[in-house]
């Protein structure tokens, strides 16, 4: 099933594709590389999932974060190929995950945009390397940022 039908029956849609706020391209193609920039939780409303894991937020409220945040990547995404079916494979995947220095969850809540892709792409080309940090802050106090590596055709 192509990732694009899968999204469909998920019965996911994606929203608009993010802006850039700074001087910078949401995604560049280079030799069959789509490198997405870092990525926050912007909700289809155009609001901003923001708090601290460890202290205003939960592992729960995390995970949601960082799904919401794979959407919005893969809004940019579609928005630059036209479709999700042009993806051959996630590559990589970076979270940073804004919370207190005895939080230690950081996968738990990254795992909301790894689950979201393996379930698009299929759990071999929707899973990738991946690291998952802790930050003691992010811009605009965002909960999550994540970048993402993908191969495209």
């Amino acid at each position: 099933m192509s990732a694009q039908a899968r999204l469909s029956e998920l019965g996911l849609v994606l929203p608009p594709a993010p802006k850039p706020v700074g001087v910078y391209k949401p995604v560049v193609i280079a030799s069959g590389m789509a490198y997405l920039s870092g990525h926050g939780p912007l909700r289809a409303d155009k609001t901003l999932i923001t708090g601290r894991l460890g202290a205003d937020m939960d592992v729960k409220a995390g995970y949601e974060a960082a799904r919401v945040t794979g959407l919005a990547m893969l809004a940019t995404l579609h928005g630059e190929l036209g479709t999700l079916d042009r993806v051959v494979r996630l590559v990589k995947l970076l979270g940073l995950v804004r919370c207190t220095e005895a939080f230690v969850d950081q996968p738990a809540v990254i795992n909301g945009c790894s689950e979201l892709f393996r379930d698009i792409f299929g759990a071999d080309a929707g899973v990738a390397a991946r690291s998952a940090l802790g930050a003691n802050a992010l811009p605009g106090g965002i909960a999550v940022e994540i970048e993402a590596i993908f191969e495209v055709n």
